[in-house]
């Protein structure tokens, strides 16, 4: 009986490493390391909330769509490491990334994202009939995103549609409509995408032509910089646009040169294409988003 004890302890000991090693391996999966992601589709997700509530949003909106964020960046993240497990291993930057590696199966990989995605969905029940019928192209979107690179030269532009995506949903959710004023805040956010991402694109180029790989960066070659640069002015006058149209003050105008500021800081880190100061330029669009989330937030703040 001591020994069956000993042994049966042992197991339970054993399998709640197992459990704590599949947890550990499944958070770097879903980049809860690495959660620039999560901010990059959260701010245009607020801007469009904020607005489409003209000030605080209902709590439970806000609840849903800061939770569906996470998950569906979260299942994003999954479903890209599926798509690319035959890249990724040869590639130095993500060649130690779980599914790469393998730490993690196809399988659970697949099974992550399907869990995320269905958590996501049912938190969507919540809201209102026309909020549930679009979210069916939200995952569409993010499902077909990792593919998207194999087949043409801007899944740049598809990120930025499956993360823009969020502001007409977040428009019927909170107001049950969707005005002119969302598809400028949608246009926003595909200009936004495609500029940082082709930003981050631009330290990857090397790799992606040796694998084969599309991408922004690869189309634009030597006028990459040149491009960014026009795609982060038309940002500005989109939300110049959203401001005049939207009847926003001072303070969102305030956010807004901070952000000017920020996109002209960008251009100076990617001006010799060095490949840590393009991802630097990628990270430091967080800061953007929260630069124009806190005009608006002050700005209703003090309506």
């Amino acid at each position: 009986m001591l020994l069956f004890n000993k042994l049966k302890k042992l197991n339970s000991s054993s399998g709640y490493q197992h459990l704590l090693d599949r947890l550990e391996q499944y958070s770097l999966l879903i980049r809860l390391d690495r959660p620039i992601g999560v901010y990059l589709l959260l701010w245009p997700t607020l801007w469009a909330l904020w607005i489409a509530a003209k000030g605080m949003p209902d709590a439970l909106v806000l609840f849903v769509f800061m939770t569906g964020v996470f998950l569906m960046r979260s299942a994003g993240c999954a479903i890209n490491d599926f798509a690319d497990r035959d890249i990724d291993p040869h590639v130095e930057r993500t060649k130690d990334r779980p599914l790469a590696a393998g730490r993690v199966t196809s399988k659970e990989t697949l099974a992550v994202f399907a869990t995320l995605s269905i958590t996501a969905f049912a938190l969507v029940l919540l809201m209102n009939p026309l909020t549930i019928y679009m979210s069916f192209v939200g995952i569409a979107l993010a499902a077909s995103y990792p593919f998207a690179k194999r087949f043409h030269y801007m899944p740049q532009v598809h990120l930025g549609i499956a993360f823009g995506w969020a502001a007409p949903m977040a428009f019927t959710a909170q107001a049950n409509e969707i005005t002119a004023i969302t598809w400028l805040i949608f246009m926003a956010t595909i200009l936004w995408a495609t500029a940082y991402d082709t930003m981050y694109a631009m330290a990857d180029r090397e790799d992606d032509l040796q694998i084969g790989v599309k991408s922004t960066a690869i189309l634009f070659g030597d006028a990459d910089k040149l491009i960014v640069g026009l795609l982060q002015v038309l940002l500005i006058f989109d939300l110049v646009l959203i401001g005049s149209s939207s009847n926003l003050g001072l303070y969102y105008y305030i956010g807004l040169a901070a952000a000017s500021g920020l996109a002209i800081y960008q251009q100076y880190l990617i001006k010799d294409r060095d490949r840590q100061k393009c991802i630097q330029a990628f990270v430091n669009n967080n800061w953007f988003g929260l630069c124009i989330f806190m005009g608006l937030f002050v700005d209703y703040y003090k309506a």
